[in-house]
């Protein structure tokens, strides 16, 4: 009789657990491009985006980098352009090949084939068995998967476009500038403006600044990127209002000039003062050189899935 029971209590538990786990897996939020663009628009969530993919993990900008990110769930992917000679867009961040690569010179100076030759470097400059990735090969990697800012690009738009469109990859593009006031940036994405999302860039404290503050709030950009070296910037303490009309706020976490000292390296220590102090000034978009820790910090106070 004891046999029955203790088999009668171990099937149930198997039976509660398997509907414990129906149940989670009906309940968890689809995670791809469409619904991250819907959540950057729309929701509250805070975004992680990881600066040049995991680069403390795989080269930076590689497709390695790219795919270990994805993994890991974050909301979006910072990787920088670069045009070859032959106006071909290459994922770099530098001019230079010198740092990332084991060739020496101007990006520009090289046709895509010959890139295409070298080495990608890993963070302590070794070379790898890693080459460095066309544009249009990191967009098929992330197609459908995850959103990308397109970092340096803005002055490549005419070259970008018709890879996206080639790739199906346009609504998940954010492409930022200091292209301010608006009409400029008007001008340079010409009919394309109302299909891409454009995310300006402000130094707070830099001179105009207050000028180009206002025009933002008062314009409705769907987010926008500040940057302050101090947090006694007036503007600071006015992030909110950001929020309260529906822009989402962008700051970058990866060192102190961007943040005031509310840095990734400070989040290894005390989170609080640094992702904790970010969002408290109604920052819910956060660029990390540590997307791993920043999303545990995250999910640990309930401001992620």
């Amino acid at each position: 009789m004891r046999v029955i029971v203790i088999l009668l209590i171990f099937f149930a538990s198997c039976t509660s657990k398997n509907k414990e786990n129906k149940t989670d897996i009906h309940n968890k939020k689809v995670r791809n491009a469409a619904t991250l663009l819907n959540e950057y628009i729309n929701e509250t969530n805070v975004l992680v985006i990881a600066h040049r993919a995991d680069w403390r993990n795989a080269c930076e900008n590689s497709i390695l980098a790219i795919e270990n990110a994805i993994e890991m769930g974050v909301d979006m992917i910072e990787i920088d352009l670069k045009k070859t000679s032959d106006n071909k867009l290459i994922l770099m961040h530098d001019h230079t090949l010198n740092r990332t690569t084991t060739g020496k010179g101007f990006v520009k100076d090289y046709t895509l084939e010959e890139i295409k030759k070298l080495y990608l470097k890993d963070g302590a400059g070794h070379k790898t068995l890693f080459r460095v990735p066309t544009l249009k090969e990191a967009l098929l990697a992330t197609k459908g998967k995850v959103l990308i800012n397109l970092d340096q690009s803005f002055e490549y738009f005419r070259y970008v476009l018709p890879i996206l469109k080639e790739t199906n990859t346009m609504k998940q593009i954010i492409i930022k500038g200091y292209n301010l006031p608006l009409v400029k940036v008007k001008e340079k994405l010409g009919t394309h403006y109302d299909s891409i999302q454009y995310m300006p860039i402000i130094k707070l404290g830099k001179k105009g600044y207050k000028s180009l503050f206002k025009e933002v709030l008062e314009y409705p950009f769907e987010g926008v990127e500040f940057t302050f070296a101090s947090d006694t910037i007036p503007e600071v303490s006015r992030l909110h209002e950001f929020k309260k009309k529906g822009t989402r706020v962008w700051v970058n976490s990866l060192w102190a000039e961007h943040n005031s000292g509310h840095h990734d390296d400070r989040a290894l220590t005390d989170p609080d003062n640094s992702y904790g102090w970010l969002i408290s000034k109604g920052i819910n978009m956060i660029q990390t050189d540590r997307p791993k820790l920043l999303l545990t910090y995250l999910r640990k106070n309930g401001l992620h899935d």
